[in-house]
């Protein structure tokens, strides 16, 4: 058993990537049996998705409260929206200059009359209500345990935040509590690693469900909108991703071998939020300080969804193509505009990325068909594969970028975890580098930090 945990084997992203490949393998084999093995993957999406606001929730509150100094809280948030707008208006433009320079869907000639609106009536219905002042209404839950019910990170932000600040305003009588739910968020993090033992059977019924409901025919058939989008994906990551971790000092490649489970998962799964508790936990152990995580992370999963992004860009001009309607320069901005907030209006919502482009289209005007989404309904699925790849990404970084510009980065640290080794066992040859680190750690160190 001991030589099975140290081989390859024992690894966690070997064992996701077979459960992946066995689930292609099934769903090409026999589609039947692969599309009722959808709730294997379905259960562990919903295992996982039970400590995901508690977790939020713990991690955000004794952060704020450990911190203390509202003028540091203020500063953090401010950058980190400042972060999000800026890299998000790249992965929009990014997309639609590849869309303009790639037309993927020219010579499909589809005629508008011909579309079933039938087949997106569902998605439609979902986005109509999925404006920017719902949006910003829908942050204030109804009750203190309304986004805990319903599962809404951004309405249990909401609270998380405004709970710390009480606690923090408090001073010392805040202590006993903070404690508490210092203790609790390392019960869950517990859990979460309970839970993450049934990852490769989660990946293996997302998958199996994906080839054997979609099939490859399906993959084949519009091939060149999916590569474009993966493409577009894989070199935003490369070149933007890339420089931004040079900035900071360190390198992107470490970064996607630190966090490599995560993303592997991710991509079976389709669901990014599954792997926030996780990624947090990691962000922590690799230096990030808990309070930057608990307010950086969570919040990019509304306003921080590259791969959202260079998806709606590229989906709409190959609507466009395949449609022979051609976009103006300042359409085209009105399109930009637009999806500044559409992207993350709908945030949140099941098939977030094509509820946001089905946000998208009635907006606009009538500049596009809304029945032209019926184009992209069969190969939705493996897009958001790499929707959800690079949205986990993008808000790792983002959670690094942040610490590190606010100073809550203990670079020494990040350099010797992301390398693959122990910085308890650097610390007790390398005193320079303990004295280092002891300066640079957090009041309250998490479950993360403590298992080095």
């Amino acid at each position: 058993m001991e030589m099975l945990r140290n081989s390859i084997f024992g690894k966690l992203y070997v064992q996701v990537l077979i459960g992946v490949a066995l689930g292609i393998y099934l769903g090409y084999a026999d589609p039947s049996w692969a599309i009722a093995m959808k709730p294997f993957g379905d259960g562990f999406i919903k295992a996982i998705k039970v400590v995901v606001t508690p977790v939020i929730f713990t991690t955000i509150v004794v952060g704020i409260a450990t911190m203390g100094d509202m003028r540091k809280i203020a500063s953090v948030g401010l950058k980190t929206l400042i972060y999000f707008e800026i890299v998000t208006t790249l992965a929009l433009i990014v997309g639609m200059v590849v869309g303009n320079y790639w037309p993927v869907g020219t010579g499909i000639n589809a005629n508008p009359a011909n579309f079933d609106p039938k087949a997106v009536a569902d998605y439609v219905a979902s986005a109509k209500n999925y404006n920017l002042t719902d949006f910003l209404l829908n942050i204030i839950p109804t009750t203190f345990i309304d986004g805990f019910v319903k599962g809404e990170i951004i309405q249990v932000l909401f609270v998380a935040v405004l709970f710390g600040l009480g606690l923090a305003w408090l001073g010392e009588r805040s202590r006993p509590l903070t404690s508490i739910l210092d203790q609790v968020s390392h019960g869950l993090f517990g859990m979460v690693r309970i839970i993450m033992f049934f990852a490769p059977l989660g990946a293996f019924g997302a998958m199996s469900f994906t080839i054997g409901k979609f099939g490859i025919k399906t993959l084949l058939s519009l091939g060149e909108l999916i590569a474009a989008v993966y493409l577009v994906s894989f070199l935003f990551i490369v070149f933007v991703f890339g420089s931004v971790m040079r900035i900071c000092g360190l390198r992107l490649s470490r970064v996607l071998a630190f966090f490599k489970d995560e993303l592997v998962f991710v991509f079976a799964a389709t669901s990014a939020e599954t792997m926030i508790p996780r990624s947090m936990e990691k962000l922590e152990r690799m230096g990030c300080k808990k309070e930057v995580i608990g307010l950086v992370m969570p919040t990019g999963f509304s306003f921080n969804m590259d791969g959202t992004a260079i998806y709606m860009t590229i989906g709409t001009l190959f609507i466009a193509h395949a449609c022979n309607i051609e976009l103006s320069l300042w359409q085209q901005f009105i399109i930009l505009f637009v999806m500044l907030f559409t992207s993350k209006g709908a945030a949140g919502v099941t098939g977030g990325g094509f509820v946001a482009l089905a946000a998208t289209l009635p907006a606009l005007g009538g500049l596009l068909p809304i029945g032209g989404l019926t184009l992209l309904v069969g190969v939705d699925r493996f897009m958001a594969e790499c929707r959800a790849v690079t949205n986990l990404l993008s808000n790792i970084v983002a959670t690094i970028v942040i610490a590190r510009w606010t100073g809550s980065l203990d670079m020494a640290r990040a350099k010797v975890v992301l390398n693959g080794k122990d910085p308890n066992e650097l610390a007790v040859t390398d005193m320079g580098w303990a004295r280092g680190a002891a300066t640079n750690m957090p009041k309250t160190v998490g479950l993360g930090a403590a298992r080095g």
